[in-house]
């Protein structure tokens, strides 16, 4: 299977480098890859025109970074996740995917160990399983690396954590992107406020680039002339009451806490029943 709901790669400067549309290719999973007007040829050269969206520059000029900077430096992958946003409310539909850039294979975490997959089923089961609620604002898969070989304790999904990099967003929720950093946690965190569930699954993974290893995007824009400084301190601005900064590792982090989300309840559409039985949604394993 594939996604039923429409599927956007917001990239910038990685004509070449970007994994995730090619980790899309190998799956055989359509898309769509938003790009700003200056890197239309280059991107035209590797993928096709007819896989290019251009961010109209409207969306950039109406952007909130949450900062006094402007236009002085670049304002983030927001503005383009917001065209995404309306794009797919301007096709007719609930939700939409949308991924950063640098996601290189995918993979079904099962009986222990991450396996990769070689279609788009995981897509479309994290679909149906978000569409039997009435108030999942978001939900995706969790990083890889986050999610160890035969660790044993990891539940099949978290209830009302952030939702990072590989988004699937309820149409309906009334907000937009904003800030020049962590506007994924941001999105989660003004959901979770106002009483929405969000989903992160540990049964299905993405296996993303760690930050600022990659060239283009977002590294060559901030953190390779700010570092994390910035980044994490503006999320510490617009949520003081749950977040705090921490350095770990050379480089400064936030901390979010989650607890006060715990109350947060899935709501079922009304008339839905669960089946007793496992369904595996014809996936099998298969040895390569």
């Amino acid at each position: 299977m594939n996604p039923k709901y429409p599927v956007y790669i917001v990239s910038k400067n990685r004509a070449k480098e970007g994994t995730t549309r090619k980790a899309f290719d190998k799956l055989g999973v359509p898309y769509k890859i938003v790009i700003e007007k200056f890197d239309y040829e280059n991107y035209k050269k590797e993928v096709g025109e007819d896989k290019l969206l251009i961010l109209p520059q409207k969306y950039l000029d109406d952007y909130n970074p949450y900062d006094s900077l402007g236009n002085k430096k670049s304002k983030g992958p927001g503005a383009a996740r917001n065209f995404c946003w309306d794009h797919s409310i301007n096709n007719g539909h609930k939700r939409h995917w949308v991924f950063d850039d640098n996601v290189s294979a995918f993979y079904r975490l099962n009986r222990n160990r991450r396996l990769p997959v070689a279609d788009g089923t995981i897509f479309r089961v994290m679909e149906i399983f978000c569409d039997r609620y009435k108030n999942i604002a978001q939900a995706g898969p969790n990083y890889l690396s986050y999610a160890p070989d035969r660790d044993g304790n990891l539940p099949p999904f978290l209830l009302n954590w952030r939702v990072y990099s590989m988004l699937l967003i309820n149409n309906s929720i009334p907000y937009r992107w904003r800030g020049r950093y962590n506007e994924d946690t941001d999105l989660s965190l003004r959901a979770l406020k106002d009483g929405w569930c969000t989903i992160q699954f540990n049964a299905f993974l993405g296996d993303k680039a760690t930050t600022q290893t990659m060239k283009g995007g977002n590294t060559e824009d901030f953190y390779a002339k700010d570092g994390t400084w910035n980044k994490s301190k503006m999320l510490c601005v617009m949520h003081p009451d749950v977040c705090e900064m921490w350095k770990a590792y050379g480089r400064w982090h936030h901390k979010v806490n989650y607890k006060p989300y715990k109350k947060n309840k899935l709501i079922f559409k009304d008339g839905i029943k669960l089946e007793s039985r496992v369904n595996n949604y014809k996936m099998k394993l298969i040895r390569v």
